[in-house]
């Protein structure tokens, strides 16, 4: 049988799901697993290199057909922690924004709550490799994943994109689905789904798992899976979704 090709984030977020994805034999039996940055893994999808993405939610509209195929999600109330905007100076003062490259879904989020939330006009700077130390004076930069949780305290402003989107509409945010562009067996999606949620049920035997990846991350991981990311695709996160993609067709 043809292997399934599945790419997953990197990043922290994911360990639950990765851990849960390896633990069970039968689903790793059936498929190949990468993982990479999120844009990558969107990439990937768009271009059938996988058959399965965890991926940021603006590629969406871009992909012909699709499905959403996990009750599962990155996502958050509040404050997430690992998506942000960083300065020295306050929002008004910002000229220019480097934009992380790792992700379009947390660029996009911070050019929409720019324009109708915290209206402001700055330039926008394609941010490249290392663009996090060029971050001074009135420029800013969006920094996801766990490069995000370990500048939390260099710059004198934090300012969390999923805390900002949810005062401006009073929903969570997602950050990255669960998608497929292709029909599969509805056994293997069952599976998948047992595995995702095996994965997020067990925290602490994820984090021992990873425990070596962890020493790279200056933050509390358990406090961060537990309390700032959001795993369950709820109705009110369908919402969010569908009321990004509808004020990302307007910037």
């Amino acid at each position: 049988m043809k292997k399934i090709k599945i790419s997953a984030v990197s990043y922290l977020n994911t360990y639950p799901f990765l851990y849960g994805i390896l633990q069970d034999k039968v689903l790793m039996s059936q498929i190949e697993l990468t993982t990479d940055y999120p844009a990558l893994c969107a990439e990937k999808l768009k271009n059938n290199i996988v058959d399965i993405g965890l991926v940021p939610i603006a590629i969406l509209p871009q992909l012909a057909d699709y499905q959403i195929i996990s009750d599962y999600c990155i996502g958050a109330y509040q404050n997430v922690q690992s998506v942000m905007l960083f300065s020295n100076v306050q929002l008004k003062e910002i000229n220019s924004i480097y934009l992380d490259y790792q992700s379009m879904t947390s660029v996009n989020l911070t050019k929409i709550l720019a324009k109708f939330y915290w209206k402001i006009e700055p330039e926008w700077i394609t941010g490249i490799n290392g663009f996090e130390y060029q971050i001074k004076g009135n420029n800013a930069g969006v920094i996801i994943g766990d490069r995000a949780l370990n500048l939390i305290k260099k710059y004198k402003f934090s300012y969390d994109l999923a805390k900002h989107w949810f005062e401006f509409t009073e929903l969570p945010f997602v950050f990255a689905v669960w998608t497929t562009n292709k029909k599969l067996p509805s056994d293997f999606v069952n599976l998948f789904n047992k595995a995702l949620e095996n994965g997020i049920n067990n925290i602490p035997k994820t984090l021992d798992y990873f425990r070596n990846s962890l020493s790279k991350i200056n933050y509390d991981a358990y406090e961060y899976l537990n309390r700032n990311i959001d795993y369950h695709l709820d109705n009110q996160k369908v919402k969010a979704i569908e009321t990004y993609l509808s004020y990302l067709s307007k910037i």
